[in-house]
């Protein structure tokens, strides 16, 4: 349903936004380090200003709670700042020259100067569980900024006059440092459709369903001129507890599966929906007493809700399913807990699909070769954990399975909290996302940009980050060898 206040954007108004990114698509690409990082940091600054305001809008429209949404506009901020020292440091563009050598094998090699350049104007849908940091000034549009690249935002539904009041303040900002253009804003179905074939938009980035983004990757692909989607979708992110772990600390590793099982309402991309455990483990039994103890909570929209109670109810009726926590649905439920033996779960492919919410199964089983190879037949996944001991037999095992099928793999602690940083992959082989890349950390830049290689130009018309006088200061890679500043 359209919010009155926040209308369909038109296609003749979509029209005007893209262009208006176009327009600002050269000057930004030309801009050096310190102009970029100040884009950021303008940004982050802007929004921080305006904290009183923004996290009681994010309340009333997302349902979460203020401490919630006070930290994630803190986290939001702060991938702003990490983003603008990381492109200060040049590593964004990823220069390498190889000066002309004619003694090279097997032939004499020319000069050759590669770089990163923005693709150009970067579409982003926004997400619903994260209005501030996985929406309009979120992880996608920060890191492509930072690859000097302008946005246009699909605002989510969930939270459209949050993102026009976040729109607003980011925009201003940018202009005010220098990038006007930079950021735009549209709303409405048909809008978001026109806005991936529209021509002058080069990549496109989503956080959301697997329906969702699977039609929009298509649509990218299907263009005449196809272009890069990048993705998060689906994942359960599988959880395996070793016998000789569940030995050691049952109590301790059920009672933290609860807590990162119901963390958020459930409504997390990295919530555990499936865990592994030997069967009499007791792990079980410590998870039911932990999540039958969490309150009802609200869900982040009725949309959301409805979902998840048809998706609750399709997990009950599986034959062989028992259920171990009763929860409740609704628009605020409490947590659920399901069980089934390892064979029934491999019969079932309905077990393994997400229910976006605060339900989980627990597969029980009586020998690890069993879970080594279920978990090896698991789509792609966001996370995935093993909970073992120092010399665990299957351990190894395990992690060498499960890094083949997942971004990040997790060993004695939790998947939920993603943290933003150099090293973080946050993204995994499909359907947990469309393309061997991450969303979230530094790395998330190398997204928005591509190589382009010059060769034997003379040096008054290599830009900046070309030259041999490195003007920009960058690291570069010179003949093979790192050269930093």
């Amino acid at each position: 349903m359209t919010d009155p206040a926040t209308p369909d954007t038109t296609t003749a108004d979509l029209d005007d936004i893209v262009a208006a990114a176009a327009t600002a698509a050269g000057p930004m690409a030309t801009a050096g380090p310190s102009e970029r990082a100040g884009w950021l940091r303008a940004a982050a600054r802007a929004l921080e200003a305006q904290r009183s305001v923004l996290v009681p809008l994010a309340q009333e429209e997302s349902r979460l709670p203020e401490a919630r949404l006070s930290g994630e506009l803190s986290r939001t901020t702060g991938q702003l700042e990490l983003l603008a020292t990381e492109v200060e440091t040049g590593a964004v563009w990823d220069a390498v020259i190889d000066h002309a050598d004619p003694d090279w094998k097997p032939v004499p090699r020319p000069d050759l100067r590669r770089v990163a350049v923005p693709l150009g104007p970067v579409a982003v849908y926004a997400a619903s569980n994260f209005p501030f940091a996985f929406s309009v000034a979120g992880g996608d549009t920060a890191s492509a900024l930072a690859a000097g690249c302008p946005v246009v935002v699909k605002a989510h539904p969930g939270h459209p006059r949050l993102s026009v009041a976040v729109a607003e303040v980011v925009a201003g900002a940018l202009a005010e440092a220098g990038a006007p253009g930079a950021l735009g804003l549209v709303h409405g179905f048909d809008a978001g459709i026109a806005l991936i074939q529209h021509p002058a938009v080069r990549a496109g980035a989503f956080t959301g369903s697997i329906g969702a983004g699977r039609a929009l990757f298509d649509l990218a692909a299907a263009r005449p001129e196809p272009i890069p989607f990048y993705g998060e979708l689906g994942s359960v992110n599988p959880v395996v507890v070793t016998p000789a772990a569940a030995a050691a600390r049952a109590a301790e590793i059920g009672t933290g599966y609860a807590g990162s099982l119901s963390l958020g309402v459930g409504q997390f991309c990295t919530n555990p929906g499936i865990l592994f455990a030997p069967s009499g483990a007791g792990v079980i039994e410590a998870a039911a007493a932990a999540l039958a103890q969490v309150p009802a909570a609200p869900m982040l929209n009725d949309r959301i809700a409805q979902g998840y109670a048809q998706g609750l109810q399709s997990l009950r009726e599986v034959e062989g399913v028992r259920v171990v926590v009763d929860g409740s649905s609704g628009d605020a439920p409490t947590p659920s807990l399901l069980a089934v033996d390892i064979d029934r779960f491999a019969e079932v492919d309905r077990l393994r699909e997400e229910c976006f919410g605060p339900v989980s199964i627990v597969v029980e089983y009586e020998d690890t070769d069993d879970v080594v190879a279920e978990v090896g037949s698991f789509d792609g996944q966001l996370t995935a954990t093993v909970h073992g001991e120092d010399g665990d037999g299957v351990a190894a095992a395990l992690v060498d399975t499960l890094a083949q099928r997942a971004g990040r793999v997790v060993w004695n602690d939790w998947p939920t909290g993603v943290a933003v940083t150099y090293a973080m992959q946050h993204g995994g082989p499909y359907p947990a996302a469309t393309a061997a890349t991450t969303s979230v950390g530094t790395a998330a830049v190398q997204r928005f940009g591509r190589p382009v290689a010059y060769q034997d130009l003379p040096q008054s018309l290599l830009p900046p980050p070309r030259r041999d006088d490195n003007p920009w200061n960058l690291p570069r890679r010179v003949d093979g060898t790192w050269q930093r500043p």
